[in-house]
């Protein structure tokens, strides 16, 4: 069977495996200090040439796209890979225990940045395809490939990209390797992702900071402004109180539903993961609000002073910042003038700033291509997958669903416990080889159903 011969390549290379992967590793390229882009970037196009890849490098407004083609015009039907090769800003540095730009191995996992987010994944995609052609020959299907280096903050100019060059990325399906499998260990296809809105909010009071006893009680505290502006746009709980904020969401379907009750939950295993062992809810609830409802969180607050000890002052500024994770339908730049529109209503002194979202997405779980996917990788993994109608997270599918209009599924390969974007980020060995078992095996299973039909 093809997928023995795969297995059996893979397990007889994979010291050899590692080879690429560690260089890539030992790339920086953090995509928020432009620290390495290019060189990486260069890296991952001669990676790719070594395949036979045809590739180029095509430039944006931000950090350039690796593009590549493996083409046969006998086939009929053509994958498109998506990928990313900038990673995170590793500090805090004090906080890890090895190099972050030097990968190390301990206990069975590869320790470095960007281990699991996303060159371990990227390159096992690589590898699946050097697996593919060396065991089984000839590409039963067209491959494209577009790694892109600014996912970590935003995929700002994905999108202008993608509507630029609409007739090179024609496709039948668009194929992500991101995120982790499931918290059970078992292999996950997500069918889409959640949206996300950032914005700041600024409060100000005096010109200066003001003593807070010779000037308490006459100079207005600016974080009492924003703390009385949050009370009218979310109740104690946590319904948002946006005037339109719920409106138009996509219900999900049945099917869909029955896909969430079908997921594993283990509460106690799950709380000590994310390090909140308070956890109390169903699993059906963790799903449904994890994947399928909006947030509105607080990721950042700035005012006053926080050193050591206590400085008597009423601050001049308060700014807190948010990242509001929306589901389909939910468009961020409405989502956007809504908010502004509550502020100027309840504080029109406070400032609404837009930094930047991403659109949601979905693709529908009953199409055929979608069971063709989980097939190949219920094989490859010898487990069936979990099919998730969603994930928590916000990676830019919408420019594949909605701009190019192709169905889009993600089969990430690292582990739960990645600790992606954290200190000691990292791949299990057994994920990353998995990974190229499973891109080889999904091209052989997409490549016989086509000729197939």
């Amino acid at each position: 069977m093809s997928i023995e011969k795969i297995r059996d390549f893979v397990s007889a290379n994979q010291l050899e495996f590692l080879d690429p992967l560690y260089t890539l590793l030992r790339q920086k390229s953090i995509s928020a200090q432009n620290d390495g882009v290019v060189d990486c970037a260069n890296l991952v196009m001669e990676m790719m040439k070594e395949l036979g890849i045809t590739t180029q490098l095509i430039e944006t407004e931000g950090h350039p796209v690796v593009f590549g083609e493996l083409m046969d015009p006998a086939n009929t039907f053509t994958l498109l890979i998506y990928g990313h090769y900038d990673v995170q800003p590793p500090e805090p540095l004090e906080k890890w225990e090895s190099n972050p730009f030097e990968p190390e191995i301990r206990n069975a996992r590869i320790y470095a940045r960007g281990a699991g987010d996303n060159k371990g994944q990227l390159v096992a995609q690589l590898l699946g395809v050097k697996t593919y052609l060396e065991t089984m020959g000839k590409m039963p299907i067209n491959l494209k490939f577009v790694f892109e280096g600014e996912e970590e903050i935003g995929s700002i100019h994905l999108a202008s990209f993608v509507e630029q060059h609409k007739e090179l990325l024609k496709a039948d399906l668009v194929y992500t390797s991101d995120g982790s499998l499931h918290e059970s260990g078992s292999p996950t296809i997500l069918l889409g992702v959640r949206g996300m809105l950032a914005i700041e909010l600024e409060a100000k009071g005096a010109d200066r900071d003001n003593h807070s006893g010779n000037n308490g009680n006459i100079v207005p505290n600016p974080v009492w402004k924003l703390l009385d502006l949050l009370e009218t746009m979310r109740d104690k709980n946590g319904k948002v109180l946006i005037e339109g904020f719920y409106d138009n969401i996509l219900p999900l379907t049945e099917y869909e539903k029955q896909l969430l009750k079908k997921l594993p939950f283990d509460k106690k295993s799950v709380g000590e993961k994310i390090g909140y062992p308070q956890l109390e809810m169903s699993g059906e609830t963790y799903y449904r609000k994890l994947t399928m409802e909006p947030t509105f969180n607080i990721c950042g607050v700035e005012s006053g002073y926080t050193g050591e000890g206590i400085k008597t002052i009423i601050p001049s500024t308060a700014r807190l910042k948010m990242d509001i994770r929306l589901v389909v339908n939910q468009d961020p730049i409405d989502i956007f003038n809504k908010i502004k529109a509550h502020v100027s209503l309840h504080a029109p002194d406070v400032q609404v700033t837009y930094l930047g979202s991403m659109e949601p997405s979905r693709t529908n779980a009953e199409l055929e291509v979608v069971k063709t996917v989980a097939q190949a990788v219920h094989q490859a993994f010898h487990t069936e997958p979990l099919i998730q109608p969603a994930m928590g997270g916000s990676l830019p599918n919408y420019v594949w669903t909605k701009i190019l209009e192709l169905p889009s599924v993600i089969v990430p390969y690292a582990n739960f416990d990645q600790g992606n974007h954290s200190p000691n980020e990292n791949i299990k060995i057994h994920n990353f080889l998995s990974g190229i078992v499973c891109t080889a095996h999904v091209i052989h299973t997409l490549g016989k159903v086509a000729r197939e039909n």
